[in-house]
């Protein structure tokens, strides 16, 4: 079964990392063997750590869905050495469009949403690229849990 990650950039400082391990890990427990990450910033390259982590311990795929060929290049210094060794970590990687264009952000959520069996998300906001995933996977009739709501 696969499982597709959205949420925000910006987290609070209160953001519960133990609740998200556990989370995720509860999700492999239910059958969740696939997961896909849209590589932004936040709560995407957390819950990437997170199941780098738990690959140790469960057969897992983790495949990288990135917007454009040349995304890391938005990333610098310390942030971008970090985003680099979580893709190399990823079992597949998936580029959506070979260039940077309008609407690559969005074309990448759905066509997460669009292989995903669940949306896992953390939505605070009704606005963004992350409540815009959470509407479009309610469209499609994908499943869909939220962190925020469980911290």
């Amino acid at each position: 079964m696969t499982c597709a990650l959205t949420g925000h950039r910006d987290l609070p400082e209160d953001f519960q990392l133990n609740l998200l391990y556990d989370t995720l890990e509860e999700l492999i427990r239910e059958g969740y063997d696939t997961f896909l990450c849209g590589m932004a910033r936040g709560f995407d390259l957390l819950a990437l750590d997170c199941l780098i982590a738990l690959k140790q311990k469960y057969r897992i795929t983790l495949e990288a869905c990135i917007p454009y060929r040349g995304h890391e290049n938005s990333f610098f210094g310390e942030e971008k050495r970090r985003y680099l060794n979580l893709l190399e970590r990823c079992d597949k990687r998936h580029y959506i469009y070979n260039g940077y264009a309008n609407g690559c952000f969005l074309a990448r959520d759905r066509m997460m949403v669009d292989r995903a069996d669940l949306l896992f998300a953390y939505c605070m906001r009704a606005t963004g690229g992350t409540a815009y995933t959470v509407r479009y996977a309610k469209k499609k009739g994908v499943e869909i849990r939220n962190l925020f709501r469980e911290a």
